[in-house]
């Protein structure tokens, strides 16, 4: 991680968030099937039946690594793609279908929000040690206004391998949060090379740990 933490907060804390986020993993999981029952109306859940049919084997290979310091991560039932947009490093429209081929762990974030800016520097970790043609962490600023707070932020604390994505309407957590998978923030997605929702979590993760690292690893193998 960079020397320079955000918040002057000891990575101990980010561990210990993650893992109180992980002891009521099992309530939320109940409580996104339950909405996952109610989507199909939407055509989200519907689709899972074509598009993300193969996707099923990829949510069990990583359900397998769902522990530790990514214990808060709750397995997609079932996996479906998901209609989110946001803008691009140069300002272009995009959505989880422009990475196809890609695993995505897609984070939404904000500048105002403390265990976001904690979490960052693992994410950027995460990022430079396996970003490339086969994955990449799609970090998603939601400030509203301009780009300046975001951008200092990100300069100021040496976050410098992460594309700059965003949404200042704050649409793409909206879209979420109708869905069940955005209580708070940071939310992460992870979608697989198909643009399907694979897996979800509310709250922090230590990104760079070998949890994350094999849960990850575990997406991009079934790719």
């Amino acid at each position: 991680m960079t020397s320079k933490r955000p918040l002057g907060l000891p990575s101990v804390r980010l561990i210990m968030i993650a893992g109180v986020a992980g002891i009521v993993a099992g309530a939320v999981a109940v409580y996104v099937r339950n909405m996952d029952s109610g989507n199909a109306a939407g055509g989200l859940s519907a689709a899972s039946s074509g598009a993300c049919e193969g996707s099923v084997e990829t949510v069990k290979s990583v359900s397998r690594f769902v522990k530790g310091e990514v214990a808060a991560m709750v397995p997609a039932q079932p996996p479906r793609p998901l209609d989110l947009r946001f803008k691009g490093p140069s300002g272009q429209d995009m959505k989880p279908a422009d990475f196809a081929g890609k695993t995505v762990l897609l984070n939404l974030w904000a500048t105002w929000c403390g265990p976001c800016r904690e979490e960052m520097p693992a994410l950027n970790k995460l990022q430079k040690e396996m970003g490339g043609a086969d994955f990449e962490v799609v970090a998603v600023n939601i400030d509203n206004g301009s780009d300046e707070k975001p951008k200092a932020f990100l300069a100021e604390y040496g976050i410098d391998g992460l594309g700059y994505y965003r949404d200042s309407s704050m649409a793409v957590f909206n879209a979420l949060k109708k869905e069940g998978l955005a209580f708070g923030l940071p939310v992460t997605l992870v979608m697989d090379a198909k643009g399907c929702l694979i897996s979800a979590m509310n709250g922090p993760a230590a990104w760079d740990s070998a949890d994350g690292k094999a849960l990850i690893t575990a997406a991009v193998e079934r790719k």
